[in-house]
């Protein structure tokens, strides 16, 4: 799995401090800046897949720096801190598409709850029990196609349905024990096989 990276831009540097600790130790590269400016620089300078940002700051305001960041990425997740909510402030941030707007002082976990959903939504976090699913899935999918197998000869071949073979290889399914046996034999592989690598 590839390396999360966060920008925290906030002119408090204890909030700053305080957010590079909590994010680094859940294993995300963070990064901060206190300074506006110096922080749109590093947007344009390096890839970061989610951005923290306070409104209120001195010199450019955090909607300033909404509007300019979504000038040239389009994409990149943003979470908005306020320590004074505003219906302005929350209209502003749906016009640029803003992923979550949470307000200071915050809760801990219900920052990193906001934050792993949006990283489920951008497809940048998956769980373990995902991604077996996605591994058995690709596995079946591959070595039925090896064998020139349809999704029809392999049901009649384990007494599973067509839409179950389908399920399992898109990892929409998770396959029961008895089913994984069933689909071995049918392919002539060994159980374990079917996990790649895990």
């Amino acid at each position: 799995m590839r390396t999360i990276r966060i920008l925290i831009i906030d002119d408090d540097k204890d909030i700053c401090e305080y957010m590079q600790i909590l994010l680094s130790q859940s294993g995300y590269d963070v990064r901060t800046q206190t300074d506006p400016k110096a922080a749109l620089e590093l947007l344009k300078e390096e890839e970061f897949h989610v951005v923290v940002l306070d409104i209120m700051m001195p010199e450019i305001s955090g909607m300033e720096m909404l509007e300019q960041i979504r000038d040239f990425d389009s994409d990149i997740s943003i979470i908005i801190f306020t320590g004074y909510p505003s219906v302005d402030t929350a209209v502003t941030s749906m016009k640029y598409n803003v992923s979550d707007y949470i307000k200071k002082p915050f809760d801990v976990d219900e920052f990193n709850q906001t934050l792993e959903k949006i990283l489920r939504e951008k497809g940048l976090l998956t769980d373990p029990e995902e991604e077996l699913l996605a591994t058995i899935g690709k596995s079946l999918r591959r070595m039925r196609k090896e064998r020139s197998l349809t999704l029809k000869q392999m049901a009649r071949r384990t007494g599973l349905s067509v839409s179950l073979l389908s399920q399992i290889e898109r990892a929409e399914s998770s396959a029961s024990v008895s089913s994984l046996f069933k689909l071995a034999r049918a392919l002539d592989v060994k159980l374990t096989e079917l996990f790649g690598d895990h």
